[in-house]
């Protein structure tokens, strides 16, 4: 049984991350079947998801969330399908509008939490001191910020084709379609796991990732200490 206060204290966590960034130009959508109590700011709207549907409706949410898109007074942008238990740093928004990738960009290093151990393990590109290392888009959905052009009719469909599949292809989907995605340049999303309420771990899906956390635990201070200024605590 899902603890809706739980779930919905997550949700506003994550949605504070966005409210902290230092670029306001952003809008969070949240798409699920019961209106969640969700912060008073214009930037963020519920979505309702109504469908029918047996089993994991995550792919048709995900495809509702693409159909949303076609509205013709939306600017061009990023689009980025965000967990919400994920909390994004505070400079993700402000680095995107400033770069300007073409394809979009993708989230090869970032942090990794293990809530009820209290352990952060940062991943990344294997190395050849860290060979057993993964990056981010391997382990987390909320890896990836699409381009999206209101203008071109294929933007839309293009993300809502990949958001259909797993997020450990979507730099390959990507690069495929022509529009390869470029790495942001430091840690800008922090994936939380083991807290009770995580979509894997209903599926039994977590424990390697805990073993992971375990084995790339960092240890400075420093870098702990900047995960209190870049996202909410």
């Amino acid at each position: 049984m899902t603890d809706w206060d739980a779930v919905t204290g997550r949700l506003n966590r994550t949605l504070q991350s966005f409210l902290d960034q230092t670029n306001p130009n952003w809008r969070a959508v949240v798409c699920c079947q019961e209106p969640p109590p969700l912060p008073d700011d214009p930037r963020i709207s519920y979505l309702p998801f109504d469908e029918p549907f047996e089993g994991n409706d995550k792919w048709r949410k995900l495809h509702h969330l693409a159909d949303s898109l076609n509205e013709p007074s939306d600017p061009a942008g990023y689009v980025m399908s965000f967990d919400a238990d994920d909390l994004l740093h505070k400079g993700t928004v402000d680095h995107m509008l400033r770069t300007q990738a073409k394809g979009g960009y993708l989230v090869e290093q970032g942090f990794v939490r293990d809530v009820a151990a209290g352990d952060i393990a940062l991943a990344g590109r294997p190395t050849l001191a860290l060979p057993l290392r993964k990056p981010f888009w391997k382990l987390c959905g909320s890896c990836v910020a699409l381009r999206y052009d209101p203008e071109i009719a294929e933007s839309a469909r293009f993300i809502q084709a990949m958001t259909q599949h797993e997020h450990r292809m979507f730099p390959y989907l990507a690069k495929l379609a022509g529009l390869p995605l470029t790495a942001l340049p430091e840690p800008m999303v922090l994936y939380e796991l083991n807290h009770g309420e995580n979509f894997g771990e209903r599926r039994g899906r977590v424990s390697f990732k805990t073993r992971f956390v375990q084995r790339f635990k960092i240890s400075d201070q420093t870098t702990l200490a900047g995960l209190d200024q870049n996202f909410p605590s």
